[in-house]
């Protein structure tokens, strides 16, 4: 099991570590960032975040309860109170975590914390659509798959496509009676 803690700069090396070549910050950030991961960036990132009623963007570290390690990061952002609307973005679990289902209990926390903390009605993200085991969680999350933006980003000489995925608040109310 893992629990959401918000994301402060005390985490910021630890996440320039997980994040070690251009090619996975792409891959965890799109083009948001450029490599290398530094604290200068990741201070513009923290800015103004984590204000319940304030911010716009709430970005948290995954912890293992049983072990106590940070296992993974996850942020909800574009929160838009007129369209009470939300996109999860930025997620990793590091390598020696994967396979645990942690992605996916990241996630369901992170959506929870969008429904009932903030209280969203839609909230979204996009997956690159090579990152099967990311789908695979997100869909064991209840995300809905709602269609690709097909070569959306020409990254080191190809193409990535973008899986878009959601979920609806009354898709969150029902998976949680079923809980």
């Amino acid at each position: 099991m893992i629990q959401l803690e918000y994301f402060t700069p005390t985490d910021f090396d630890q996440l320039i570590a997980w994040i070690d070549t251009p090619h996975l910050l792409m891959n965890w950030s799109g083009p948001m960032f450029n490599f290398p991961l530094t604290h200068d960036k990741l201070d513009w990132y923290v800015q103004d975040t984590n204000l319940l009623g304030e911010s716009d963007v709430f970005i948290f570290k995954a912890i293992d309860a049983a072990t106590g390690k940070v296992v993974g990061h996850i942020s909800l952002g574009s929160i838009s109170e007129k369209n009470s609307s939300a996109r999860i973005s930025r997620v990793f679990i590091t390598p020696e975590a994967r396979g645990q289902g942690f992605a996916r209990q990241m996630l369901t926390q992170a959506l929870g914390f969008g429904f009932e903390q903030l209280k969203l009605h839609r909230i979204d993200l996009g997956v690159y659509d090579f990152n099967k085991a990311a789908i695979a969680a997100y869909t064991k999350a209840g995300m809905h798959r709602e269609g690709c933006s097909r070569d959306i980003l020409f990254y080191q000489g190809e193409y990535w496509s973008l899986v878009e995925m959601s979920m609806l608040k009354h898709e969150w109310q029902a998976q949680q009676v079923v809980a």
